[in-house]
Formats: C-alpha cells, structure tokens, sequence
C-alpha cells in the first residue's frame, strides 16, 4: 500500500511554505545544540506569545481559566507548556511529547590533561553513537559551569563567528593496519574520544621555577580571561561536545536538511511551533520537551521522572480541579503523540528494512504503531482504535503520513517515551519525522515530512 509524495500537495509557489517554515527550523537548530539551549529558546518565544510561568503563577494564587496559557521550565533541561481547554482537565489533554536532549560527548568532571604538550579534554559518550564518526570533525563546547557561589556562566566555543574549533584526532592510515582489523565497534574506544583543545605553553612562569604543564596552564589563563572560571570549576560544569557549524540545506534541489540534534528537535520544533498556534482549545493543549530520552529517560528531569505528573496537578490546582482521581482522570483520558523521529529507509542499506513497512523521506509525518526490538520488547504497541481515530483526523485535515516499524524483525530496534506516558493508561503512539544517519553527529531530514508533522500536530491539537 503505497503512500502519495507529500511534495505533489505544494504544486508551484505553494512549496514557498514549506521552505519558509524548514529555513525557521534550520536556523533553530544551528543555534541550539543542549537541551538547556532549547529551553531557554522555547522559554523566550513561549513568554513572547502570552505565556505565564506556571512557578509564577503558583506564588501570585493565580486562577486559570479557558485559553490561559501557562508553562513550566523545569531544571533548565526539560519544559512542559499548558493552553487550557474548555473542557475539565480531568476529560483528558492532548499531548504533544518529544526529546530535546542528542547523542553527543560530554565532559567528565576532571576532564582537562596534558600530555607532551597537547592538552585534552577527557569525555564521556551520551547516547548510543558510533564512535568512530566522531573523529576528525570539527567540534564545539556547549554548556555550563556553575560556580560555587552559585554563578552560572554559559559556554559557547566553536560556533560563534571567527572561533576557533576542537576536535578528536584519528590514527594516520599509514599505521593503522592492526586498527583497522578490529570490529567497528572497537576500532574507536571510548576512552579514546578526548578532544584536543590546545598546543601553546605558556610564557609566564615564577622566578626560579620551572614550570610544568605550561600548555595547560596557558589554556586554563585563556578560560579565566573569557569566563572568570578555574580549572576546579569543571566540578560543576555540564559541558557538551557537538559538532561545530551551521544546519544545512541538502541536495541539489534543497529539499533536504542536514545538521545536528535532528534527533529529537526535528519533531519538538514542531510540536512547540503548533503548540503557539492554539487559541482556546476544547481540550487542554500540552507540549511535552524532555531530557534524557537517549539514556533510557532516566534522572529528574527525564520521562521517568514524575516533574510532569507534578505539573499537571499544579494546573489543575490554578484550575480549581484539584483531587487526586482528578489527576489519575486527567493522565489516563489524555491522548498523545509521542513525538519522535523514525528510521529513513536508505538504498544504500535496504537490505536491513522491510519495504512494505519503512518511512519514506518526502511521504509526510510517521506513525510506530509499535517500537521496541525483537518480539516487540520494551514498546507501546498502540490501539487500533487510537490509530482509526488518528487516520481520520489527518485525512480531514489533508495531512501526508505513512505508517513504519524500525527495521526488519530481528534487525534491532530503540525505544521513545511513548511507554511511559502509556504507564497512565492514555492512548500513546509514536508519530514523528523520519531521519536518515540517525545518531550520527550530522543527520538528514526531508523539508516537506518536517512541515507534515507541523500540520498533523496542529490538527492532533485541535481534533484529538
């Protein structure tokens, strides 16, 4: 059963839309690349379009009512965003639920070294990578470091203009004949990903002392000078190591885009960007960001956490629906998107995919009914009712989508958060934009399924 090309619904100048809205999402991702990033971009658009802080709006006994819109930015890394609907919470929300956090190399907290006059930054993997794509690229330092006396200072290295990059060295081809007999899996060790970051010692030194470690100690003079920060401040730093440059448009033709964090920003993007759209919804309108999804939404401010149980309870309080079967109603009645990305079938590898059931770059927005691996392990195999309901609702509203599973049975497999919120007994399925290079440091989307997954979370908004 074949799906149409979503592009054959932008004839002529009507593909200006698309593009329009892709150049938005490219922008975004070129300058937010942590999921702290992310939240204080979403913050900021959030509070330009009439968004309350729900924090603030718990100290002022502020009474929500129908259209209010409120949210709550939790811990700087994950975000929930609340338009009250005309109905009672307790009837159920709709929600839109996707990840902001990406694969990437984090600093560990004693991370600097020298060693024969190049100094390196220690890290450690996030995420499930292939290590070897990580060397010899250049990289960037995003993050924080916060201070004792509470000061948090914003890092930024290597995508600012005129900035210098870093990055991870690989063996010479020339001496590489016993790497490249290991598996790929070994060829690159992950004690190996340290990231080179300087070669110039310094010229001061105390008279009378030789000075040990002069690279080092021309680089942490350097941090000082730019951040006021010590090498002792890496202790409470979260540092992340991205790849450094801009998102850019793909192909010839420019239908596509490549850049880092596809995976999950392509669908938090547009779940944020309908989420602003909605004006007083018949049922509460939620926009769902977390962190953490790439290590299992673990930690307080992943899916596993209970911030969003807590939240909702703090709306229905603002609300004045507050009970604790009000907020077991609200959590089981909602529906939801579980708004995350699907592998692209790829010729180069078409032996891993089964044809009748792979997501197509061009052909709209994806629907898993299931995720997991093998024998289904680990998913939410969504309701055929739930999908009939979904079906319709698209149609109506002339959205392109297609159904997928992540590869053949057997292949493999990954997971979302989609079973967590299951956990409420609400409907949850897994709808988002497919990815090609999916947890590579440089990843690719079609610019028409990023605007079908905005359409189809509009209409999901409004109809659900």
């Amino acid at each position: 059963m074949e799906r149409n090309n979503a592009w054959d619904a932008y004839p002529g100048d009507r593909k200006k839309e698309v593009f329009d809205f892709a150049e938005q999402y490219r922008v975004f991702l070129s300058e937010n690349k942590t999921e702290r990033e992310c939240v204080k971009t979403f913050v900021k658009k959030a509070e330009n379009a009439g968004f309350i802080s729900l924090t603030e709006a718990i100290k002022g006994e502020r009474k929500l009512k129908p259209g209010d819109k409120v949210y709550y930015n939790h811990m700087g890394k994950s975000l929930a965003m609340f338009v009250i609907g005309e109905e009672p919470i307790s009837e159920g929300m709709n929600i839109l639920g996707a990840h902001i956090d990406s694969p990437r190399l984090d600093l560990k907290q004693n991370p600097m070294y020298e060693d024969h006059d190049l100094v390196l930054l220690d890290t450690h993997y996030y995420g499930g990578v292939k290590k070897y794509q990580w060397v010899t690229l250049p990289l960037a330092l995003h993050g924080v470091v916060v201070k004792k006396d509470g000061t948090v200072v914003e890092i930024n290295i290597g995508d600012k203009p005129g900035d210098p990059v870093v990055g991870v060295s690989d063996l010479l081809i020339h001496l590489a004949g016993e790497q490249l007999e290991k598996k790929a899996n070994k060829v690159i060790e992950g004690e190996n990903l340290d990231v080179l970051i300087g070669n110039l010692p310094t010229d001061k030194t105390d008279e009378g002392k030789e000075e040990k470690e002069r690279v080092k100690a021309q680089l942490l003079d350097l941090l000082k000078q730019a951040y006021d920060i010590e090498e002792e401040d890496f202790l409470s730093a979260e540092i992340e190591v991205v790849p450094a440059g801009e998102a850019r448009d793909y192909g010839l033709d420019r239908s596509m885009i490549m850049g880092y964090g596809h995976d999950d920003r392509v669908c938090a993007y547009p779940s944020f960007e309908a989420t602003l759209q909605m004006k007083t919804p018949k049922r509460t309108s939620v926009c769902l960001l977390v962190d953490k999804e790439e290590i299992g939404s673990v930690g307080a401010t992943g899916m596993q956490s209970r911030f969003f149980e807590n939240a909702v309870a703090e709306v229905l309080a603002l609300c004045g629906q507050y009970t604790d079967l009000a907020l077991r109603r609200a959590m089981q009645h909602s529906r939801m998107l579980s708004s995350d990305v699907s592998a692209a079938y790829d010729p180069n590898y078409a032996s891993v995919s089964d044809k009748k059931n792979v997501a197509y770059f061009g052909r709209g927005i994806v629907f898993n009914k299931y995720t997991g691996s093998r024998g289904k392990s680990g998913s939410n195999d969504a309701n055929a009712e739930y999908i009939a309901d979904l079906r319709n609702i698209f149609d109506k509203n002339g959205v392109s989508f297609q159904t997928a599973e992540l590869g053949k049975v057997d292949q493999g497999g990954g997971g979302t958060i989609a079973y967590i919120l299951a956990n409420y007994g609400m409907e949850v399925i897994d709808s988002g934009v497919a990815v090609l290079n999916m947890h590579a440091p440089w990843e690719i989307i079609s610019k028409v399924d990023l605007y079908e997954a905005y359409k189809g979370y509009m209409a999901f908004l409004k109809e659900a």
